[in-house]
């Protein structure tokens, strides 16, 4: 906290670039933490959130609802296949909590006393409310509240780059399948909680494919209720519009969230697939419903600009362009590998992780006196672009409608970041 004395002020926003307080650009190189699409000041998105405040800025959906919240579920359902019904939230924590409260309950309402664990994949992030950090457990970020989480089934991940000796990465995914097969087989649990496609939190860490298929086919296999954490990967990030899809398969529960709106306000979604949704259907005196809400809940000003948001995915058909405009990270490939501080690079879609090491060989993740974080920031700042790192992780994670130009720009200064950086993280 110390390393922080003051924080550059933005003043504006256009398209890819930030300008600060002194007039400094920089490529907002994070999308604003993950979450813009169209980049910013989109004259598209800020006229809906205009008109929509000149007719109503917030009302309660308990007993009501309006005409946004209910144009924006009907779309999650026709995009998202296999899912039935919409339950808003205002971030992708309290998503993901939604979404652990109804594989509990759903549980509870059919009866099935035996089935009260919830499993997850280790290295995962799901937000930094308890629950989310009960699956999602990072002994870095969370391990200071151990004792008041409540305890999860673990399950290790294929990850090609860090996998135990005497394994190719076939057997290692074998061997994760072959645990999690093994355990399922007690039928305690009552979920399997993952990130879908990707863990973009724990560095980028792509999963094998075919992987996520076979893990939905356990999870039914077994009777194991299958939630999906899109809130990261969905909407085009790694290259698809419905990441699950892409995968081969289809969950019980899926939340969304980050660029749902475009980035320009916050909300969350956790959708339902129709089994899960009818359990919670019954009289007054059974108390099947779902206790849960939000003061926000189905914002109109948020689920005006995310319906308008998903109009123009396909107005602009924005997934055909993201997957043709991904295809420049691999012309930078071999430039970032020539740094002898990178181990590793990590991509799929708009998404790229770089691994930064003092030993190559070691696979030893540099440790500077100073954060990481701090470092890079700096240095990006001088080469004109926002970065921010996970630890030993360079994440590049630009508004999805980024120009070809602009991205072989950020990618350039990229490079010369982590070259201006090297003698201070070593």
């Amino acid at each position: 906290m110390r390393e922080w004395g003051e924080f550059t002020s933005i003043s504006n926003a256009k398209g890819v670039w930030l300008t600060d307080s002194k007039g400094h650009k920089m490529i907002d190189a994070v999308a604003s933490m993950w979450c813009n699409v169209w980049g910013h000041s989109n004259k598209e998105l800020v006229q809906a959130i205009t008109e929509q405040s000149r007719k109503i800025q917030h009302t309660s959906m308990f007993n009501l609802t309006n005409k946004p919240a209910e144009e924006l579920a009907k779309t999650l359902v026709e995009l998202s296949p296999g899912m039935h019904r919409a339950f808003y939230s205002d971030n992708g924590s309290s998503a993901m909590e939604i979404a652990l409260k109804m594989a509990l309950q759903y549980q509870k309402n059919i009866r099935d006393k035996k089935r009260t664990k919830i499993a997850a994949l280790k290295n995962g992030y799901h937000g930094d409310t308890f629950g989310s950090m009960s699956v999602g457990y990072t002994p870095e970020f969370f391990g200071r509240f151990k004792e008041q989480l409540f305890s999860t089934v673990q399950f290790p991940v294929p990850h090609r780059y860090k996998m135990p000796k005497g394994y190719d990465t076939s057997d290692y995914e074998n061997h994760c399948l072959d645990k999690m097969e093994t355990r399922f087989a007690r039928d305690d649990i009552a979920a399997l909680v993952m990130e879908s496609g990707a863990q973009v939190a724990a560095g980028a860490i792509i999963y094998p494919k075919g992987f996520q298929r076979k893990v939905g086919k356990l999870c039914k296999k077994f009777g194991v209720l299958f939630v999906l954490d899109e809130i990261a990967t969905g909407f085009g990030r790694l290259g698809s519009m419905i990441q699950y899809t892409e995968q081969g398969n289809r969950p019980d529960v899926v939340a969304y969230g980050k660029m749902l709106t475009g980035g320009y306000m916050t909300m969350a979604a956790t959708l339902a697939s129709k089994k899960i949704y009818d359990s919670f259907l019954g009289d007054f005196k059974e108390h099947k419903h779902l206790f849960h809400g939000h003061t926000y809940t189905g914002n109109p000003l948020a689920t005006a600009v995310a319906y308008k948001n998903l109009q123009m995915y396909k107005k602009y058909n924005l997934i055909k362009k993201i997957q043709k405009t991904a295809k420049i990270f691999y012309e930078f490939y071999d430039k970032i590998s020539e740094i002898d501080i990178v181990g590793d690079i990590r991509h799929k879609g708009m998404l790229m992780g770089i691994e930064l090491v003092c030993n190559r060989e070691k696979k030893t993740p540099i440790a500077p006196a100073r954060s990481v974080n701090r470092i890079i920031f700096e240095e990006g700042r001088k080469n004109g672009i926002y970065l921010r790192t996970l630890g030993n992780i360079v994440m590049l994670v630009p508004p999805l409608a980024i120009s070809e130009s602009e991205l072989r720009m950020l990618l350039e200064r990229t490079i010369a970041t982590i070259k201006s950086a090297r003698p201070k993280v070593i």
